[in-house]
């Protein structure tokens, strides 16, 4: 069996926060962000009701209604999230209960903003192993709640948002295969992106809860870590499935830094017109934005079937890793 992409879905809250209004915050200007990082707005919740689980929940409605699946009808949702609203029950529980998919399994999954690609992995082994026939796949994230706003090298760089993908179990025809996917992971790297958990403390313990406990980033090391890395995973899926380049329609990647992306396309000597972005407009959603630009790009009917698409994430961790995919 093969996974198959059957429909996609987004969700972004509707409140835009500009570069301009960050300037009250931290001392950065439009001009300043865009030349460092492509962002030039992003989407932040700003109603209570604006939860993780309730922008995954949006995202997924769509998915199905395209994919023309009913919730009943799934076998397992996976969530991939760094901003869960609570510790549990799980994000993905929460949105089985909203969508009464009644007879799905559902469990969170985190790496980072490798999260989706781990989950779409994780969801084509279930489906090629016989276990599950139909998955939902989301990335959510509300990262406005963990950013501190008055640190300069995070809070220009977030968004929040939600992708959803649905993916199902097809039998292979003539001329389709799996293509065999790439992750890496490297703990010793892991202190140059980081988020401490608020609920690390107990009576026995001296530490405190401390004002700081929001995403850390050491950006230059980020930036070395994907330029060095992301091009050479790409390298090697594509080698280890047989793949030339000029086979790959897109390179669809996590929108992290325009200024990454640009340096991908450099060093795999491929065009820019390959690597679709849209982190102008959301930022960096961590593991939601894979799967946003994956429905953007489907939505605009950039996508037809037979096209071959090659998903590539990395992110705290740190982990990295690459997957072709066929539409």
């Amino acid at each position: 069996m093969i996974g198959k992409i059957q429909g996609t879905g987004a969700y972004v809250p509707p409140k835009i926060l500009e570069n301009q209004q960050l300037e009250k915050w931290v001392e950065t200007n439009d001009t300043w962000i865009r030349e460092r990082t492509g962002v030039q707005r992003r989407h932040v919740v700003a109603k209570p009701e604006e939860s993780t689980a309730f922008l995954a929940t949006q995202a997924a409605r769509q998915a199905l209604k395209e994919a023309r699946i009913k919730p009943e009808e799934l076998d397992l949702i996976l969530v991939s999230t760094v901003s869960a609203d609570q510790m549990m029950p799980g994000t993905a529980c929460l949105v089985q209960k909203e969508l009464g998919a009644v007879r799905a399994a559902a469990f969170d999954l985190n790496a980072a903003c490798s999260g989706f690609l781990v989950s779409y992995i994780t969801a084509c082994a279930y489906i090629e192993s016989g276990l599950y026939q139909k998955i939902l796949i989301i990335g959510s994230e509300t990262l406005s709640n963990i950013v501190d706003w008055k640190d300069r090298g995070t809070c220009i760089l977030f968004g929040d948002g939600a992708g959803a993908v649905v993916l199902t179990a097809e039998e292979e025809r003539t001329g389709e295969r799996n293509y065999r996917p790439v992750l890496h992971s490297d703990g010793n790297q892991g202190q140059a992106l980081t988020l401490r958990s608020r609920y690390f403390s107990n009576p026995f313990k001296e530490q405190k809860i401390s004002e700081k406990d929001y995403v850390q980033m050491d950006g230059q090391a980020v930036f070395k870590f994907a330029v060095r890395k992301v091009p050479e995973v790409i390298e090697e899926v594509l080698k280890q499935n047989q793949v030339k380049k000029e086979e790959i329609k897109y390179y669809v990647l996590h929108q992290a830094n325009l200024r990454i992306i640009e340096q991908v396309s450099k060093r795999l000597k491929e065009p820019m017109e390959k690597f679709p972005v849209n982190l102008q407009e959301y930022g960096n959603t961590s593991s939601a934005s894979l799967p946003i630009l994956l429905h953007e790009l489907n939505y605009d009917g950039k996508l037809k079937s037979g096209d071959r698409i090659l998903l590539a994430g990395f992110g705290g961790g740190l982990t990295w890793g690459a997957a072709i995919l066929k539409w």
